[in-house]
């Protein structure tokens, strides 16, 4: 599957040549002309660099990354910038960046650093997000506001199907098949039972609406 970048431009000209140049090359893009719709792309694709002009209408570029990575995105950065001096590029990797290019810049570069970021930061641990429960699977670990969350085998695949689905439903047929597989314990009763342990274990204090129960038919995992 080729590897998707979102590109955070306010130039249209400049925006096109950067969608055209890393398309060409095999990489699929989406591009945005500020950051109102970020997050929703972040929530609902699978990003793996993001492209960010700092000098944005609606807020400072490396401000709006920095304000994300606080909230959990781990999405490494490139930032496309005409602020060149030396304090402007090292408040930029104070502010996440992983590599920082600046304007006017060469194509060739361009695409060489997209590369070399892309490659070094695949290694990385993959993660999955949804709201703020943030999934590693490097440690096979879930965590809520960076809290460790502790759950059984069992309700550790049963979140984990339901983060590689956000937003979908998940019957409780489907999920009989794909998270007890071969279990003798096959009861619709058996899902139910599970779900509110699930649920009592990543919301002890039902403060957040993180499942829908669609009655008689099985349960969503919303992003938001």
């Amino acid at each position: 599957m080729n590897k998707t970048i979102l590109i955070v431009e306010d130039e249209e000209d400049i925006l096109d040549l950067i969608d055209y140049t890393l398309t060409s090359v095999g990489y699929d893009t989406i591009s945005c002309l500020d950051t109102s719709n970020v997050l929703n792309i972040l929530n609902e694709e699978d990003i793996s660099l993001i492209l960010m002009d700092r000098n944005l209408p609606n807020i400072e570029g490396s401000i709006f990354i920095n304000n994300i990575r606080e909230q959990g995105y781990p999405h490494p950065v490139i930032y496309l910038s005409a602020k060149d001096k030396s304090e402007d590029i090292i408040e930029g990797f104070q502010r996440g960046a992983d590599d920082y290019i600046t304007k006017p810049f060469n194509l060739d570069e361009l695409k060489a650093r997209v590369n070399a970021v892309i490659k070094r930061t695949s290694k990385q641990s993959d993660i999955l997000k949804v709201q703020d429960i943030i999934y590693t699977f490097d440690n096979k670990q879930f965590t809520i506001d960076n809290n460790q969350i502790s759950l059984t085998h069992l309700e550790h695949n049963l979140l984990l199907e339901f983060m590689k689905n956000p937003n979908r439903l998940l019957t409780r047929d489907i999920l009989l098949e794909n998270v007890w597989n071969n279990s003798d314990d096959k009861q619709l009763k058996t899902v139910n039972v599970a779900m509110k342990r699930l649920k009592q274990k990543i919301d002890p204090e039902q403060k957040k609406d993180y499942f829908k129960t669609v009655r008689g038919e099985g349960y969503i995992l919303l992003t938001n």
